[in-house]
């Protein structure tokens, strides 16, 4: 082998070699309900990879679970569901909860937080911007997710599953077709940020809503 071309082959190697991996696992936390979630390191931060299904506030507060159509419609407190009110959708897709539930930030468990709109603008930049971080994040195939599932790699190890919305009338749409998880706000209690994800591309939006809607959650470490 030329002396040249040994050197570049050595140089790739190399290269190769020190790429940080994009996804690292790193370990379990647990919610106040006793729940275990799995958690991945993506870049400088630490996300769980499940949608939160706690029931309780960290102080030990139940969380009420509304079930009633009418009654959700004119909440203004803290309130959590689960998807067409069907205990089957809880355990791969989390709760729904209300923006006034969110906005207590008693939601996860000690030494981790609601991921507010600042950490999800970093997870996004990180993974190449917004019309192409939801294909990293999301799930791939099609067991959680409906068809297509565009451009889904889930090579950040976020593992983003659609749990649906539970829209301000009360109703449900969009479980396994589209995502939304809330972010932390911390002042207003009438609107929120939040995220989105779609199976039809891999882009990921932000948009701003009544807190009345519920979306799933995501706690980040502190």
């Amino acid at each position: 082998m030329k002396r040249s071309n040994f050197f570049c082959s050595a140089l790739l190697i190399v290269q190769f070699i020190a790429r940080p991996a994009l996804a690292q696992n790193i370990g379990i936390a647990s919610d106040q309900d006793g729940n275990s979630y799995k958690t991945v390191r993506i870049g400088t931060q630490t996300w769980m990879t499940e949608n939160l299904r706690a029931t309780k506030l960290t102080d030990g507060t139940p969380i009420p679970i509304v079930s009633d159509k009418s009654a959700w419609i004119i909440l203004t407190t803290p309130a959590c569901c689960m998807y067409n009110n069907d205990t089957t959708f809880k355990r791969e897709y989390g709760m729904l909860y209300n923006g006034y539930a969110v906005n207590t930030n008693k939601l996860c468990p000690a030494g981790w937080h609601i991921s507010t709109d600042t950490e999800w603008k970093t997870l996004t930049e990180s993974l190449g911007g917004d019309k192409v971080a939801g294909g990293k994040l999301k799930e791939s195939g099609t067991s959680h997710w409906y068809g297509p599932n565009k451009l889904a790699t889930n090579e950040s190890g976020f593992t983003a599953l659609p749990g649906g919305t539970r829209y301000t009338n009360g109703l449900f749409f969009t479980i396994k077709g589209i995502g939304y998880w809330w972010t932390y706000s911390g002042s207003d209690i009438l609107n929120g940020w939040y995220r989105s994800m779609s199976s039809a591309d891999g882009a990921i939006s932000r948009n701003y809503i009544d807190s009345t809607n519920g979306f799933s959650v995501r706690c980040i470490m502190n």
